[in-house]
């Protein structure tokens, strides 16, 4: 090229040159390596703890019950509140007893009338047995008489009965504690007119209690009645009371498809424990079913919808997805049925950042690296 015609100094001709090569040597570099990315890690917690499962419940009587008046009427008089202390036999609540009291006089009087007819027809009876021993009546007169004889009493039967119905019906306007406990809640109130059956109150006798839970349907075959756990009330953490499984339903909750069960407590501790209170409930469960548990944040969902962990490679620090069966989730880490075994290296956290293949940098949780001859890293949050 003439450098006269393009009007190109020699000197920058020489410099492009020059520059060329080297351009050509830089576009043909290997990129970087990727830096490892440090990640947590954890083997799954193989301890007592593990094989816990933990559910949600609260404490209940054993016996509870609403209560009602047996007879409608207007309420006139309520005698206490809710979380008083009954005793056996105690009104809690009246009704107008004016409509009962009056009924209650109607099957006298008609008592009265019916045992009158009944001694006038006996005497009758009597007079006809001694005219039809002198044949001054026919026989078929005297049957007649005593047929007469017959219904009136049974009118008068009859009429004791009604007047028994009566008495209870006015007995029926108060309605009394069946036994000692504690009133639980109250649904109605004075001045209204409430029908027969309408709860008044709620009521939870004395004696056991109960904590209610829900069991899930997956895991049902694991539990059954008599088995041992452990309560802990919310209130008093770390303090763990003996119960027993006392029931399981036989059906499943329809829309939740979880059994409801109660857990009874044993000993004395019962009467330590209020109603209504908070409790987690700890079921042991033994053999593979609960043999190891992870922390909750460790769970992904791998491509099939299920869930799954990242495990690391212990030689080449390379990530690879596992898949696991998990039991019933606790506060902090879940049982894991199948998948893993207690020398696997688990990410704890922060695993919707990775990928299947990539090499990352395992740490402890004191940020220390962790090599394959390290030991069993502490997760930080066994309790």
């Amino acid at each position: 090229m003439d450098a006269r015609r393009t009007g190109v100094p020699l000197a920058a001709l020489a410099a492009l040159a020059l520059l060329l090569p080297a351009l050509s040597a830089c576009g043909g570099a290997d990129a970087p390596a990727e830096v490892a990315r440090p990640v947590l890690v954890v083997h799954p917690d193989s301890g007592p703890e593990a094989a816990l499962s933990a559910f949600a419940g609260d404490v209940r009587a054993r016996e509870e019950s609403p209560l009602a008046f047996r007879i409608g009427g207007k309420l006139v008089k309520r005698n206490v509140d809710a979380g008083a202390q009954v005793r056996a036999g105690d009104v809690l609540a009246e009704l107008d007893p004016g409509d009962q009291r009056l009924q209650a006089q109607a099957a006298q009087a008609q008592l009265a009338a019916a045992e009158a007819e009944l001694r006038r027809t006996a005497g009758d009876r009597v007079r006809f047995e001694a005219l039809a021993r002198d044949r001054l009546v026919s026989q078929s007169a005297f049957e007649a008489q005593t047929a007469a004889w017959r219904a009136a009493d049974e009118q008068a039967r009859a009429a004791r009965a009604q007047l028994d119905v009566a008495r209870n019906q006015a007995a029926y306007a108060q309605l009394r504690a069946p036994q000692d406990g504690v009133v639980t809640a109250r649904q109605a109130e004075a001045g209204q007119v409430v029908a027969a059956g309408q709860a008044i109150f709620s009521f939870a006798a004395e004696g056991g209690r109960e904590v209610a839970i829900a069991l899930p349907e997956a895991l049902i075959g694991g539990f059954a009645i008599g088995q041992p756990v452990f309560v802990e009330l919310w209130s008093a953490p770390g303090q763990r009371l003996p119960g027993r499984i006392r029931e399981i339903a036989a059906a499943a909750d329809p829309q939740a498809r979880t059994y409801a069960a109660r857990v009874a407590l044993e000993g004395d501790v019962a009467a330590a424990v209020a109603l209504g209170q908070s409790a987690r409930v700890y079921v042991q469960q033994s053999g593979e079913r609960a043999a190891l548990r992870v922390p909750l944040p460790a769970l992904q969902r791998d491509a099939a919808g299920g869930s799954a962990v990242w495990v690391v490679d212990p030689a080449t620090h390379a990530l690879r997805s596992v898949p696991v069966t998990l039991g019933a989730y606790g506060e902090t880490h879940v049982p894991v049925l199948s998948g893993l075994s207690a020398d696997d290296w688990v990410v704890a956290a922060g695993g919707h950042l990775l990928r299947q293949g990539q090499v990352v940098a395992p740490v402890d949780r004191q940020n220390r690296p962790v090599t394959p001859a390290s030991p069993k890293p502490d997760d930080g949050m066994s309790p």
